[in-house]
């Protein structure tokens, strides 16, 4: 599958998309791994905007995520957007884990390698690539708001579901053509 046929590079200040759309009501893929192992878990929430004068998107993850190791393994991700006809797929991806399975296969959606090695598919209409830039733990003490507090408390009460932010910079944009 010729990657240059499906998809154009743009640079990150001309995604036309609205940030709070992207974040709060899309879903989109998150994916780690090369071509013979990689898994996508279903991200919603986070941000965009500059990280250390570089163009950084950030996510809130659970430590226990399949995703999460190959992420830091790799230390490159993708976060795939979809046409609203693909809720399925993504409601799929975040139904099971890739570590007790292989819902890689069984996805209704066609892998595609990024010139850069990065996994994503080929039914996405906005792909970006990112290296990973940090992995930080969120501290209740950190927060000023009793809502915030509450919700960072909630996902401490087990170790292995902590919440980890995940701070990646923006190396490449795809557009679907």
């Amino acid at each position: 599958m010729n990657f240059g046929k499906l998809f154009k590079q743009i640079s990150p200040e001309d995604i036309c998309d609205n940030v709070f759309t992207l974040v709060g009501k899309d879903l989109y893929a998150v994916t780690a791994g090369n071509e013979d192992n990689n898994n996508s878990m279903v991200g919603s929430g986070g941000g965009f905007g500059l990280l250390l004068k570089k163009p950084t998107t950030w996510c809130f993850f659970r430590a226990d995520r399949y995703t999460l190791e190959l992420i830091q393994k790799d230390q490159t991700y993708t976060l795939s957007y979809f046409p609203n006809e693909y809720k399925e797929q993504m409601l799929f991806l975040g139904s099971k884990s890739g570590r007790d399975s292989e819902k890689m296969k069984e996805v209704e959606l066609t892998s595609v390698e990024t010139p850069n090695g990065n996994m994503s598919f080929k039914e996405a209409r906005l792909i970006l690539e990112c290296k990973l830039t940090a992995i930080t733990t969120a501290n209740p003490n950190d927060f000023y708001t009793q809502e915030d507090k509450d919700f960072i408390n909630e996902a401490y009460k087990e170790a292995n579901v902590y919440r980890k932010l995940v701070f990646g910079e923006i190396t490449h944009v795809w557009l679907r053509k």
